[in-house]
């Protein structure tokens, strides 16, 4: 074939001769008439080459045409050659009736084929007229050579000139338009060889002034590659004003039968090239579904370790921003996926259902990359997510109740410490051993009031304790330096209370030298260090930081400190007793002259600390009254931010809802076309999208209440996950319900479906859609196909439910019901018309070669086939053969044929 491709628009002017016209005698073998001598001689030349042609397959040939038919038995043989039919049995006599009656039983013969002799007898044919003869002969060849030519519609002359000039159309200084001069330059003929076989002449090297030349070059050529033989001569042509049209049309059919086979091979050329671009579409989708469904799948596999990595960060800022990265895993890198997900589920659909069209079985994908595997592993993905958030929030919780808790331990131990500053030096004093009696029971007063005070610390000392223990139980971080000043103030407070035993058995030892106490100095210690204690319990608790997550926690507080300030009149008359102890003292010595000393034996309080800490009491009341307005204030935004929220997520989670159900009855409605659904469809994925700010703005919201730490919402029951799995769930479904209906168009104009055959189909099944959830189980199925007439039994509705739930998932889906009533009617190549096209290029062989391959299709798909066909077993092959059959077979998954 060559590369050459320009179209021509042809005159019909030339197909004005009826092709019946051919099939009779014409008046030019009138009895009276003579041919034209030079017309006569080219009859001759070709007509007597024709017949040899044929005859030399039965091993004879003739030499005169007029003599060598004249008793008829070449003449049987000839016809019996040509048609692959037995004639009567020939008369063995030499008579002239002999002769007469074998003409008259091929005359007899060609007339049974439907061919008027007019004019032509056995007689002139047995006496040897030339212009009988080569009319019979013509009518012969009109017969069998000729009259099957077809091509659009037309026959005999006029087809074998169109398929003429539409071989020649592209080559310069060439215009057939007739079956004489249009040959006489000898460039025709070369253009039809050329066209077929242009490794036999270059026809760039012809020349229109050579009509010699290039005649003899095409007979040659023909008589040599084509096994057609020599019927004209190129001088008698050149030389003749008019050559004879039907010597041409006789030797122009030879090329045309010739070339036949070419053109069955470029028929099944285009099939096959047909074929084989379906095919190759079909593996690039498999191809790109399998490259889609791996990498999804590997993102998956990399996400789900990191969201099952539960190692604690140490800090609440680290596990913040462990939290931030969840977040930004949600917001920016999880909604592509989801995307990517949806797309794949779609040309998976797509896929299958181009491999139904094109009768090729369903795509398998490999081991672990089903859809279903993807939407488990979705599913893990989702469930390993949600319990990292869950657990992230809880981590969260736990650092703040530990660095809480941490703060609080640190705070009560700096009181303590400062508290036993110095009371290990105090309590090792040897102060008693030259102290008078005075003096001794003084110290002794003072010890006691010492054990008071030590005893009103135990509690601290014991809340310190617990602090530590509760923050070891938590996991803490910074546990080991926590323990290690636990144990110091524990080993200081076991210390403590060694040396006050001690001391207190010394000054026992000297207690009954010392009779004299001032009994005011003892009052006032004992009264003033419970007092003073329960100031700096009341500093302490104004001080206490404190974590609250409602309006009702902080209101509990606020009750407390209410509470606290109520005790504050009876607090006040104790300092004024206590106060008033110190002035009866001061009254007592100058009364009686008594020498004050300096300090109070039997306590370190002097009135002065008593003064100040009380006025540090009255100034942390309202220091304390704004710190828990001020919270007040912060759980009153967070009351907001969740009924913001709230307000939001319930008008959001029934809009999905909604939108939901809408679209299950868009896809479900026969009111209006598929195109009318795909529309509506495409608006409501619109609004859908449009829809997004929302979803945002409640995204931002809910961050905003996990920036002020807010885990909980009694104003909605919708939380941020169930709104993203919502909105997840009706991005898919919009985008699977589009899907489907684009596949039933894609179906229904493939094959050839009406809009109400198509209305049809879906009134029947939305009728026995019991659940009118798009799918129809077994039963409902069968009365389906019974209410549309089919006749069911037993195994043919086990065949039917084979090829509309290959799965046997259990249920019909709406795509699976049309592809099922319109199979029986679908219009598809088959693996039998792949290997029948195969066999015309392999010119009838069982194996085809890689030359054959190579110049019969395009450079790609030859390729494409050489590099999956399989070697040829067999010894009527070369070397190298392949095996068409068993790649036929396998382009439509079947088993060899």
């Amino acid at each position: 074939m060559t590369a050459i491709e320009t179209q021509v628009q042809y005159n019909s002017s030339y197909l004005m001769i009826s092709s019946e016209d051919y099939m009779v005698p014409e008046e030019d073998w009138d009895r009276d008439l003579l041919l034209d001598p030079a017309w006569e001689k080219q009859q001759r030349k070709t007509f007597t080459a024709w017949c040899n042609s044929h005859l030399r397959k039965a091993g004879t040939q003739i030499e005169n045409i007029e003599e060598d038919f004249r008793n008829g038995l070449k003449l049987m043989l000839l016809l019996e050659v040509i048609s692959g039919e037995r004639l009567p049995k020939p008369d063995k006599g030499k008579m002239r009736f002999h002769k007469i009656a074998n003409v008259n039983k091929a005359l007899d013969f060609i007339s049974s084929k439907g061919v008027k002799l007019v004019s032509i007898g056995a007689e002139e044919i047995v006496d040897g007229n030339v212009k009988m003869t080569l009319g019979m002969i013509w009518t012969i060849i009109l017969r069998f050579a000729i009259q099957d030519i077809s091509i659009e519609e037309t026959s005999a002359k006029e087809g074998l000139l169109l398929w003429c000039q539409r071989k020649t159309a592209p080559y310069r200084n060439v215009n057939v338009q007739n079956f004489h001069i249009s040959w006489k330059d000898g460039l025709a003929l070369c253009a039809l060889i050329h066209r077929h076989r242009p490794d036999l002449i270059d026809y760039s090297k012809l020349r229109k002034d050579d009509p010699v030349g290039n005649l003899n070059t095409a007979f040659e050529v023909a008589e040599k590659f084509l096994d057609i033989p020599k019927m004209l001569d190129a001088e008698d042509i050149v030389n003749t004003p008019k050559p004879d049209e039907k010597a041409i049309m006789t030797y122009v059919s030879c090329f045309y039968h010739a070339f036949a086979g070419a053109e069955q091979a470029e028929t099944a050329a285009n099939r096959i090239c047909k074929v084989l671009a379906v095919n190759q579409e079909n593996e690039r989708l498999m191809e790109e579904y399998e490259k889609l469904a791996s990498e999804l799948l590997e993102w998956i596999r990399r996400t789900i370790p990191w969201l099952e990595n539960r190692v604690a960060e140490q800090t609440m800022q680290a596990m913040q921003q462990k939290l931030e990265d969840f977040r930004d895993y949600r917001r920016v890198h999880k909604p592509p996926k989801v995307q990517e997900k949806c797309q794949l589920e779609i040309n998976f659909n797509t896929l299958q259902t181009k491999l139904r069209l094109s009768n090729r079985p369903a795509f398998m994908p490999s081991e672990g990359k089903m859809v279903s595997d993807i939407a488990n592993a979705w599913k893990g993905l989702e469930q390993v997510e949600k319990g990292y958030e869950e657990w992230l929030l809880t981590e969260i919780r736990r650092l703040e109740r530990l660095d809480h808790l941490a703060e609080k331990f640190k705070q009560k131990c700096s009181l303590h410490e400062a508290w036993t500053t110095g009371k290990q030096e105090l309590l090792s004093l040897k102060d008693y051993e030259s102290a008078s009696l005075i003096e001794i029971r003084a110290l002794m007063r003072k010890h006691e009031a010492f054990e008071s005070d030590l005893a009103a610390h135990q509690d601290r000392v014991e809340q310190i304790a617990a602090i530590a223990q509760e923050l070891n139980e938590l996991d803490y971080h910074d546990a080991a330096t926590i323990n290690a000043r636990c144990q110091g103030i524990c080993d200081q407070w076991d210390n403590l209370g060694t040396l006050t035993q001690k001391r207190r058995d010394s000054l026992e030892r000297v207690e009954k030298l010392c009779e004299t106490i001032d009994q005011l100095y003892l009052e006032f210690a004992k009264r003033a260090a419970p007092f003073n204690n329960w100031m700096d319990g009341a500093m302490e608790d104004l001080k206490d930081m404190f974590i609250v997550h409602s309006i009702e926690e902080i209101q509990s507080l606020i009750t407390a400190h209410d509470q606290f300030k109520a005790t504050l009149p009876e607090a006040d008359k104790e300092r004024v007793a206590i106060m008033g102890i110190q002035n009866e003292i001061l009254k007592i010595a100058q009364t009686y002259g008594i020498k004050v000393l300096g300090e109070n034996p039997y306590t370190v309080i002097t009135p002065q600390d008593i003064i100040n800490k009380w006025e540090a009491v009255k100034q942390l009341g309202p220091m304390r009254d704004q710190i828990l307005q001020e919270e007040v204030a912060r759980q009153q935004a967070n009351e907001r931010l969740r009924r913001q929220f709230a307000a939001q997520a319930n008008i959001i989670g029934p809009w999905i809802q909604t939108k939901m159900e809408e679209i299950s009855h868009v896809s479900i409605d026969i009111a209006g076309s598929l195109e009318e659904q795909m529309n509506n469809l495409k608006q409501y994925e619109q609004n859908i999208i449009n829809y997004k700010s929302n979803i945002d703005k409640l995204e931002g919201d809910h961050q905003l209440s996990q920036e002020g730490l807010i885990f909980d919402n009694k104003h909605t029951n919708y939380t941020m996950e169930h709104v993203r799995v919502g909105w997840e769930q009706l991005l898919t479904t919009i985008a699977r319900t589009i899907n489907e209906v684009e596949n039933q168009i894609l179906t229904r104009d493939a094959k050839g479906i009406s809009q109400e055959q198509l209305n049809e189909f879906r009134a029947s099944f939305n009728h026995f859609d019991r659940k009118r959830n798009g799918m129809m189980d077994p039963d409902d199925f069968r009365a389906c196909l019974i209410s549309m007439g089919y006749d069911l039994g037993e195994v043919e509705f086990a065949r039917i439910m084979t090829l509309v739930d290959p799965n046997n998932t259990g249920v019909v889906t709406f795509q699976a019901f049309i592809d099922f009533m319109t199979r029986e009617t679908a219009e598809t190549d088959t693996a039998e018309q792949v290997m029948a096209s195969f066999k015309i290029l392999a010119s009838d062989k069982t194996y085809i070669t890689v030359e054959e391959l190579k110049r019969e299709l395009p450079p790609e798909q030859a390729e494409y086939c050489i590099s999956r066909m399989t070697r040829y077993v067999g010894s009527d092959a070369p070397p190298g053969a392949l095996d068409y059959t068993s790649f036929s077979s396998a382009l439509y998954g079947e088993s060899d044929l």
